[in-house]
């Protein structure tokens, strides 16, 4: 299957997909990482240190400070590295309803974490893009 670079057709197939994991993001030392690699959703080096995207259950487990938590929106469609504004439709969406939107772009797919308070009411807003992008 290739990957998808019309914005048009990407809205149109986003089906965002709701996970029921409650996620954290925390910040590692290199031994935490060592030692959690494993359970960790999303890894990124920063230059002031080691981020890491964690199931809540584990940080808490382990003791570690981390932000509240939040909910992944996995976006369906096969959006290609080069697609341009799809981050954008998404983010734009959400905030225009006061949601905070967290991208990670993945290989195959784009991810959207949200507050787990506002976790239903962002899936339904990213199905109404869709259904719009459908119908117009």
């Amino acid at each position: 299957m290739n990957a998808e670079v019309r914005l048009e057709k990407l809205l149109q197939n986003i089906a965002p997909h709701l996970h029921g994991e409650v996620y954290v993001f925390c910040a590692l030392q290199s031994e935490q990482l060592q030692a959690l690699v494993e359970e960790c959703l999303c890894v990124f080096r920063e230059r002031e240190g080691i981020s890491a995207i964690l199931p809540r259950a584990v940080a808490e487990r382990e003791g570690l400070e981390a932000s509240r938590g939040f909910c992944q929106i996995s976006l369906q469609v096969y959006s290609s590295l080069d697609a341009v504004g799809l981050t954008a439709a998404v983010c734009g969406e959400l905030a225009a309803a006061g949601i905070s939107a967290n991208m990670v772009a993945a290989l195959r797919h784009d991810h959207v974490f949200v507050p787990e308070q506002d976790a239903q009411r962002a899936l339904q807003l990213l199905r109404g893009i869709s259904n719009r992008a459908q119908y117009s």
